[in-house]
């Protein structure tokens, strides 16, 4: 208790938590602005067609850039143990290694999609219309999916060089071009559904390419060199690549369980999944704030590791979990005695809002669950062990199902209790690795994997 204590008091540690947790809660909020904005611009256009291409267009869309999102974390752990280090060589390398990969992905997957997008289309059962009009919008969107995912491998290597406020200043950038570039070419130009594409893919290549120039002055005054040699080996890029590839698995993982909720929710009725993706919404709106403390536990104790300081992740655990715990906890109450509130804001609708009044208990213990998982996740991001993230996330999820079928009998309410016990799980899961790993003292290692 005292060594924790001691942790809490150091106020260096508090401002750098807060120094990096601010920045990227902004930074998430701009998250989805850019489906936003292509869904207000697109639902003043003539035609309801337009509005339902541009979001089916997006939900295709979306697909490659979500799965592909462990550009991000796969990049900051090693970024944040390289900086904790003090290698210059290692950090430019790494910033190299990963926008080389987001590259190459980007182009590879753009290219296998295109083809396959008027099948992809052909599931949705639209209209002809609707579905000429979605292809226009994929056709043109697809050519920014390199950028966006250059700007994941950005952010990730900014988090992890503890340039967070950078990590904030890309994504303003990114969707500052995208809304004035809507104005031009959708009200001003009259492109429609083309003019929105365009605009979004747009401001993402705008925004890599300020985020390159960014990385190029960020690295201008490191000392050191790339190691272009070793780049040309197996050993140099299968860290990051087996890092990478345990994120995916885990991410596809995860994403199960949400789709999992929306499917079984819509097999009781549209009353009940229209009540549940309200309650979601507060998930949402609880990991803007709490995925900001996790991100500054995976600049931070990356940074420690590097370093090879046992006291300084100690400390980075202890001050940004305490923060983010308060949050939690004002989450919580909020929900508990505001949460009818919440749902009026989101519905007028009588019959959705009162079944989702009786689910407020549920998200209301949400945050205080899933806080756990979230920080734990930042520890291990920033540790670059995703493989233990992987088989603990698998655990969760086998958990997770048993406990649906064993609550089959319990309807929406079974479907609560899996999904809190799957948080928690998540967490417990996490927490007996994190021990175990503690027990053998390899949290802190001698060096950096490159």
């Amino acid at each position: 208790m005292t060594s924790l204590l001691e942790a809490w008091r150091h106020r260096a540690t508090h401002r750098q938590v807060w120094s990096l947790a601010v920045p990227m809660m902004l930074s998430n909020l701009t998250v989805p602005l850019v489906a936003l904005v292509d869904s207000t611009v697109a639902g003043h256009l003539p035609r309801t067609q337009d509005l339902g291409a541009v979001t089916v267009g997006s939900a295709v869309y979306a697909l490659p850039v979500w799965s592909l999102g462990f550009l991000r974390m796969g990049t900051t752990g090693f970024a944040a143990q390289a900086m904790g280090a003090g290698s210059g060589s290692a950090l430019r390398t790494v910033q190299v290694q990963a926008l080389l990969l987001a590259t190459l992905l980007g182009v590879l997957i753009s290219t296998l999609m295109m083809p396959v997008l008027p099948w992809l289309i052909g599931q949705m059962h639209s209209t002809p219309l609707m579905e000429d009009r979605a292809l226009d919008y994929l056709y043109l969107r697809l050519f920014g999916l390199p950028a966006a995912l250059l700007n994941y491998a950005l952010a990730g290597w900014f988090i992890g060089a503890q340039r967070a406020r950078t990590t904030l200043t890309l994504l303003l950038v990114t969707n500052g071009v995208n809304i004035a570039l809507n104005l031009l070419f959708v009200l001003g130009l009259d492109w429609g559904v083309r003019g929105i594409a365009l605009a979004s893919a747009g401001g993402e290549w705008c925004g890599a390419i300020y985020g390159l120039w960014l990385a190029r002055r960020a690295v201008r005054d490191t000392e050191g060199r790339v190691d272009w040699q070793a780049m040309r080996g197996w050993d140099h890029w299968r860290p990051l690549l087996m890092v990478n590839r345990d994120i995916f698995l885990r991410t596809i993982a995860l994403e199960g369980v949400f789709f999992s909720l929306s499917l079984l929710g819509a097999r009781m009725g549209d009353t009940v999944v229209s009540a549940n993706a309200l309650l979601m919404n507060g998930l949402i709106l609880t990991a803007f704030c709490l995925d900001g403390f996790a991100n500054a536990v995976e600049a931070l104790c990356g940074h420690a590791i590097g370093a090879g300081n046992n006291e300084a992740l100690r400390r980075a655990l202890v001050v940004a979990g305490g923060w983010a715990l308060l949050g939690s906890v004002l989450y919580a109450l909020f929900f508990g005695f505001a949460g009818h509130l919440f749902v009026d804001l989101q519905t007028n609708l009588p019959e959705v809002r009162e079944l989702a009044y009786g689910y407020l208990p549920w998200l209301t213990v949400l945050p205080l669950i899933g806080v756990w998982s979230y920080l734990l996740d930042g520890l291990f991001v920033g540790a670059t062990r995703a493989r233990e993230m992987r088989d603990g996330m698998l655990v969760s999820v086998a958990f997770y199902a048993l406990l649906l079928w064993l609550t089959r009998g319990l309807g929406n309410q079974g479907l609560w209790l899996a999904f809190l016990a799957f948080m928690a799980m998540r967490a417990a899961c996490m927490a007996w690795l994190g021990l175990r790993i503690r027990q053998r003292h390899a949290w802190v290692l001698p060096g950096i994997a490159h």
